[in-house]
């Protein structure tokens, strides 16, 4: 169903491409968008080994692509160094392909938007992150992307 890799001697490692998602901050979601256009923005995750999880507000363009269609593709990229000498950069990236779903379960959504808080707030208190999370529950949407196929890839020159 996915393709393979054409250049296999650039593909990373399964343990190569969790550390990039566990160490990047930010990716791109990519979703079938509106009069069969594709909806592509940059959003924080967090990721757990085969999920991704994702905020959002309850409506809107990202929470209409994803009722039109659950698949979706995101990617993060771990370096992009010009090589303008070379005519190339020098990249290293990973991306994901899987279903998206919106959690409606008040508990399932609590422990996703706990564990994207702690992810990017580790040093903040729980009483802070939680009344944070209280005060932002209410327009809160949380997603949640099962990985159903992961690769990544590198520049040649850094094999």
């Amino acid at each position: 169903m996915f393709r393979e890799m054409r250049r296999k001697r650039q593909k990373l490692s399964k343990e190569e491409c969790d550390n990039i998602l566990h160490g990047g901050t930010s990716g791109v979601l990519a979703l079938h968008g509106d009069d069969g256009y594709p909806y592509a923005v940059p959003i924080s995750y967090v990721y757990t080994g085969d999920k991704i999880w994702f905020h959002s507000a309850k409506t809107g363009h990202k929470i209409d692509a994803v009722l039109r269609d659950a698949k979706a593709f995101f990617c993060v990229i771990d370096q992009d160094m010009v090589m303008p000498e070379k005519y190339t950069t020098y990249f290293r990236s990973v991306i994901a392909f899987g279903t998206v779903r919106i959690l409606e379960d008040e508990d399932e959504k609590r422990a996703a938007i706990e564990k994207l808080a702690v992810r990017y707030a580790p040093e903040d208190s729980e009483q802070n992150r939680s009344r944070v999370i209280e005060q932002e529950w209410a327009p809160l949407c949380m997603l949640e992307m099962e990985i159903e196929h992961l690769s990544g890839k590198q520049a040649i020159e850094l094999v």
